[in-house]
């Protein structure tokens, strides 16, 4: 890293791209100056890596047959279908646990011969009722339903008591999930656990999402079905981009890296999803007001319908989510989606009231102590909706840049979720919280570094609260408190063009993994004063003699910049440097590229 330099709030720092490297991705790819010196700063340096990068595809998927695991799995699921026999798929309520759930179903669906079709019944969990996890009066139902054969999806790694009981009540039990297993208790005692996070998984690659492993097991299943030439081409050309469809939302909401075989699959998946056949999903991007006639963006995705879909789990029923991806009845698929349109209403309306009571405490916070009392902040409230607390926990980690608790409780108990920032394992605090103290801390908990679902004793919430402190206090650096602001790629504002955008777009989807570049230029002049939007936004026209953009500051919490422009006494004249995403915007006011500003600071230059 390079350029290290003081800013209004922080260092700006300029990440170091060697030329020799960014000359030779330039003449293997064609691109701009700009896109280069990111993708040397992201690592892709050869010609090959390159390629791969602008143009992935299936080629680029890693074998199903690499996972630990997987070979038993299919050679027990034909048998299944073979035999007529019933299976259950056991999912979760949210976006990842219901696409693995309407995957599954429709390979193994897929994989019986229609004379005999296969009997494949699927329960998704009441978020509120059952909660998080594999249940065992679940397992009993199906048991005595006929059920010889249990699969998991997105959900089981550390269903100890589940899988017991499966084998107590005579039933083959299938775990496959993405979360990280107890490094102490192992995995469960299943027939097959397939998870390429857990120990002896030769997968290369370890981060995908509950819905990815779940495809990867319906691959599987649908090459092992395959009999011939033209069975093995159908499976290429037409089921398996077809599937991508789901595994590309579920990969772009669940918020894993979007790096690797991540970002194949969510972009294969985002191109797919410029053709929703299938009712319900047409249905569903029609009520979040997504153009059904090009592929949407994986902000649209994460933003619009992974939200929608999350609704159903956090508000009502997760079930009305993957009958609305199996339905083949257009009526019903409108009317399963406008409900999910109503029920992400209310869960907007029941966030916004939980993060008035949030802010206040915050802003008590700081105005009693100077600054936050502790590095991972813990808050409860029994009023909060346990359907959004995760929402909750994200928002507090968006305002204070510290990871966060977020609990709600009643007779007793409580339940919990959790997010974090860069560089803070949140699975690994929570697991030294339960296993520092005589008497565990949590009745269950699990989840990876940067998100967390947990539940324990209303009675141990000050204990946890004290564990957190504790252990934020002796792993959290002060760096990773208050970070620089790193900006992948100075430009020149000459260099910002369509052209270079249509480049930009390319190196999408961006997300964790993946972020979305922020570009620095230096000593642009301001052209006109500033023009306040709604008293809190500001819109800049900025110049550097040949090329003139706007250039947006929109307000957020601890951010006016309305008050920020006016501070700087802003001006015609006016040199600046800016730190800023690049914005393409088409609407009946303006059509363009604009740069959404992230800071901005009085030139040196």
């Amino acid at each position: 890293m390079v350029g290290a330099q003081t800013g209004n709030q922080r260092d700006w720092i300029t990440l170091d791209a060697p030329a020799a490297a960014v000359a030779d991705v330039i003449a293997a790819a064609g691109c701009p100056e700009g896109i280069a010196r990111l993708l040397v700063t992201r690592g892709f340096v050869t010609s090959d890596s390159v390629a791969a990068f602008f143009s992935p595809s299936l080629s680029d998927l890693h074998s199903p047959m690499l996972m630990l695991g997987m070979p038993q799995a299919v050679e027990r699921i034909r048998r299944a279908i073979a035999a007529s026999e019933p299976i259950l798929i056991y999912g979760d309520y949210d976006v990842d646990g219901t696409t693995a759930t309407v995957l599954l179903k429709t390979a193994i669906e897929r994989c019986a011969p229609k004379e005999t079709p296969a009997i494949v019944r699927y329960h998704v969990p009441h978020r509120i009722r059952e909660g998080y996890g594999m249940q065992t009066g679940v397992l009993a139902d199906a048991a005595a339903a006929g059920v010889r054969l249990v699969i998991s999806v997105d959900t089981g790694i550390r269903a100890f008591a589940a899988a017991a009981e499966a084998k107590t009540l005579g039933l083959d039990l299938i775990v496959t999930d993405h979360h990280l297993p107890d490094d102490a208790a192992g995995v469960p005692d299943a027939l097959s656990v397939i998870n390429p996070a857990q120990p002896g998984c030769p997968y290369p690659f370890k981060s995908l999402c509950g819905a990815a492993v779940a495809f990867k097991l319906a691959h599987a299943l649908l090459d092992a079905a395959c009999d011939d030439n033209a069975a093995r081409r159908l499976l290429e050309t037409r089921l398996i981009p077809s599937f991508l469809k789901l595994v590309a939302i579920a990969t772009i909401a669940d918020s894993v890296p979007l790096e690797g075989e991540n970002r194949v699959l969510a972009m294969l998946g985002l191109r797919e999803l410029a053709n929703p056949v299938q009712p319900g999903l047409r249905a569903l991007m029609e009520v979040a007001e997504i153009p059904t006639d090009r592929a949407p963006t994986a902000m649209e995705v994460g933003f619009r319908i992974g939200p929608r879909i999350n609704a159903a789990g956090r508000m009502d029923v997760a079930s009305d989510v993957v009958e609305l991806f199996l339905t083949r009845d257009q009526d019903r698929a409108r009317e399963l989606a406008a409900k999910l349109n109503r029920l992400n209403d209310e869960r907007k309306a029941t966030e916004a009231q939980a993060l008035e009571a949030i802010d206040a405490r915050l802003a008590e916070m700081e105005g009693t102590h100077g600054g936050f009392p502790a590095l991972c902040l813990v808050m409860d409230d029994a009023e909060w909706h346990r359907g959004v607390i995760g929402i909750l926990a994200s928002r507090i980690v968006d305002r204070t840049g510290r990871p966060a608790l977020v609990l709600t409780h009643e007779d007793g108990h409580a339940h919990g979720s959790g997010r974090s920032i860069d560089g803070y394992h949140l699975l690994d605090a929570l697991t030294t919280a339960h296993t520092s103290q005589a008497e565990a801390l949590f009745t269950r908990f699990g989840g990876h570094a940067h998100a967390v679902g947990f539940s324990l004793p209303t009675s141990r919430i000050a204990l946890l609260r004290e564990c957190m402190e504790a252990h934020s206090a002796e792993m959290l650096a002060g760096e990773l408190l208050s970070p620089p602001l790193e900006c992948d790629v100075e430009l020149r504002l000459s260099e910002v063009t369509t052209g270079f955008h249509g480049w930009l777009e390319r190196c999408g989807p961006f997300g964790i993994g993946n972020p979305e570049p922020l570009f620095l230029t230096r000593g642009v002049t301001l052209a006109a004063f500033p023009r306040v939007i709604k008293e809190r936004h500001v819109c800049l026209e900025i110049s550097d003699g040949s090329n003139r953009i706007s250039a947006m500051g929109w307000a957020r919490r601890g951010l006016n910049w309305a008050e920020r422009a006016s501070a700087m006494s802003l001006g015609p004249g006016s040199r600046l440097d800016i730190v800023y995403r690049l914005r393409f915007k088409t609407n009946s006011y303006f059509t363009g590229l604009e740069l959404e500003m992230v800071e901005i600071r009085h030139s040196q230059a």
